[in-house]
């Protein structure tokens, strides 16, 4: 408690609206598929369609969003109206009977993450002390999945008692509008985002430090291998997980990460950053390996989820925390921009591929891919 209690108060005001912000978010996402087959009657394309260009825009967000950090030397208002325009978007949602407008609202809303989140990023860390980075960021990771965890139930259990998918939607506004109010809530040090704000900042590529493009590098590969959470909810589909026990596995998972954050994201202040993320990093390649060689059965998939968690727990943190120690801190902004965008970017390619593979040999062929090139990230890391 001492240490929890040695945190500025900026880590847990960001974390609060992180939560506010992942309830409201997860409570949606999950009702969207359903919403849009009983308003379009229609399949995954269309969702696909919309779900892929709202991310783009958010990944290639993120580092515009970290330049104006770094020129300005303010991250409240970007992070201002990064909340606002979900809090926004999601319950215009509602109101609608247009899939363009769907689309529109979507995209308005993913704007918003990539308005908010390199800078969000940037504040958090100028804000501890370099020993402290991972701990913090754990702290502000373990709030996130508490939302993911709070939403869905509450989501659930509001359509369990009549509630139209339609009301859970604008009920959404609530958390969004606590979002807004709290971030007005944060403190800035002035004196930092003087002096940030006079520096010359170049955000190219080719201007990094050498060790934080190669994290970078390795990171962005290391996303493009990384196994989507649906395809793990599919696999223990596959393996006899029922759809009623799904949410239940998921809700779970959250949880488990939510607890581990803070605890395990502090072993990376004792251990060194580089290092911890390269053992977390090692642990997925095991797990994929893991999804390839145990039986497809509950009680495996259940234990594959809890290991899942550990390695969120202990490496979602603390691989921003290694942005922070390598970028400079005239370009800490837009170092984080570059990990948003990469990681975004790698995303997308990624999970195609792995739905692609899935489908035409076997989720087992699938799983070891993602193992072997998650095992070239980690070899990227080998040294700083």
């Amino acid at each position: 408690m001492r240490t929890y209690f040695g945190l500025p108060t900026t880590v847990f005001v960001l974390g609060a609206v992180s939560f506010l912000n992942d309830a409201a978010s997860d409570a949606v996402y999950p009702l969207l598929p359903l919403f849009f087959a009983a308003t379009f009657a229609s399949g995954p394309q269309l969702l696909g369609l919309i779900e892929g260009a709202a991310n783009a825009v958010a990944a290639l967000m993120q580092l515009v969003s970290g330049r104006l950090y770094d020129k300005t030397g303010r991250a409240k208002p970007w992070m201002i109206a990064g909340y606002a325009m979900p809090a926004l978007s999601r319950p215009l949602i509602a109101l609608t009977s247009l899939w363009p407008v769907v689309l529109a609202l979507r995209v308005f809303d993913r704007i918003g993450k990539g308005l908010r989140s390199a800078p969000r990023d940037a504040l958090l860390a100028a804000s501890v002390a370099p020993e402290k980075r991972g701990f913090a960021f754990g702290v502000h990771r373990s709030a996130d999945h508490a939302g993911a965890v709070v939403g869905p139930l509450v989501a659930a259990a509001l359509i369990a008692s009549g509630w139209s998918i339609r009301e859970v939607l604008v009920a959404t506004v609530v958390p969004g509008v606590l979002c807004v109010l709290l971030t007005l809530m944060v403190k800035e040090d002035r004196r930092a985002l003087t002096d940030s704000s006079q520096t010359t900042i170049d955000w190219r590529w080719r201007a990094l430090p050498a060790p934080l493009k190669r994290y970078l590098i390795a990171t962005a590969l290391f996303a493009l291998a990384h196994v989507s959470n649906m395809f793990m909810i599919l696999r223990a589909k596959d393996a006899g997980v029922s759809d009623a026990q799904i949410p239940l596995l998921w809700a779970a998972f959250s949880a488990l990460a939510m607890l581990l954050s803070p605890k395990l994201s502090a072993f990376g202040d004792r251990f060194t950053h580089w290092r911890w993320v390269a053992i977390g990093r090692a642990g997925y390649v095991l797990i994929a390996i893991l999804f390839v060689w145990l039986p497809a059965t509950p009680v495996n998939m259940a234990l594959l989820f809890a290991l899942y968690a550990v390695m969120i727990a202990a490496t979602e943190g603390v691989e921003k925390a290694v942005v922070a120690e390598l970028a400079p801190k005239a370009q800490l902004g837009t170092a984080f921009g570059w990990f948003h965008l990469l990681r975004g970017v790698a995303i997308l390619p990624g999970t195609a591929a792995f739905g692609v593979v899935w489908s035409a040999t076997s989720p087992t062929i699938a799983f070891a891919l993602s193992a072997a090139i998650a095992a070239v990230s980690v070899a990227l890391l080998r040294r700083r």
